[in-house]
């Protein structure tokens, strides 16, 4: 395997684990956005009805926001990749020379010895000298670059699935068991979220899950007393 097959091989890993963690924090939000509204809207009513549309607009109106703002950033970042390739291109067309030494030090610095750095560098330009400088300098598969609509549908599906939990949660029971039942059970998901994003962030859980479990407890809080004082003028 070449070095740059390497490159390649841990920059796919790391963007398939970004992907998990975007897919955890999406569901995330989507579970601590909408759980603080439904629960909000609870304060002030016990119309089922009045909550379950509160929630199902929420749902939409935050997936939807997600999915926009998702593929705005990753176009971006696509565009920005697409124009370090360009330019990487015109460089190996104008300078060849002073590219295939800048290949050579890339690798010789990735511990490999100044002459055995050499050959790979002009075996890896005779097959592909612009995939070569993308991986082993930009950092970036020319094959699999960024799709913004991927990132949108991702994020949408991600917050939709974290909506749904409190959203049945707090239509399902009746009125006296809504708010308790809705707590419990976004306080359990989230403790799971954070274990989980911790997992694939190599962090350690404890913190990860008392950062989940703070925010949504204070979100849930906060909207509920804000809409039982509401309700009650």
């Amino acid at each position: 395997m070449t070095d740059t097959d390497g490159v390649g091989q841990s920059a796919a890993i790391s963007t398939r684990l970004n992907w998990l963690r975007a897919g955890v924090l999406g569901a995330n939000d989507g579970i601590i956005s909408t759980a603080g509204l439904v629960v909000g809207v609870a304060g002030a009513t016990t119309s089922r009805a009045s909550i379950l549309a509160a929630g199902v607009a929420g749902l939409l109106a935050g997936s939807l926001s997600m999915a926009a703002g998702e593929y705005v950033s990753v176009s971006s970042q696509r565009d920005s990749e697409r124009a370090a390739l360009e330019t990487e291109r015109q460089e190996l067309a104008q300078e060849p020379e002073a590219e295939l030494a800048e290949l050579t030090e890339l690798l010789e610095a990735r511990g490999l010895s100044r002459k055995l750095a050499r050959e790979a560098a002009e075996q890896l330009t005779e097959r592909d000298a612009l995939k070569a400088h993308a991986r082993v300098e930009l950092g970036i598969d020319p094959d699999e670059l960024v799709n913004p609509w991927h990132a949108a549908f991702a994020s949408l599906v991600a917050f939709t699935v974290g909506a749904v939990l409190p959203l049945l949660a707090i239509v399902l029971p009746g009125p006296s068991e809504r708010v308790p039942v809705t707590v419990a059970a976004v306080l359990a998901t989230l403790t799971l979220c954070g274990v989980i994003s911790a997992r694939l962030g190599g962090a350690p859980p404890l913190r990860a899950v008392l950062r989940n479990v703070a925010g949504g407890a204070l979100a849930m809080t906060v909207t509920y007393a804000v809409g039982t004082w509401l309700g009650t003028t």
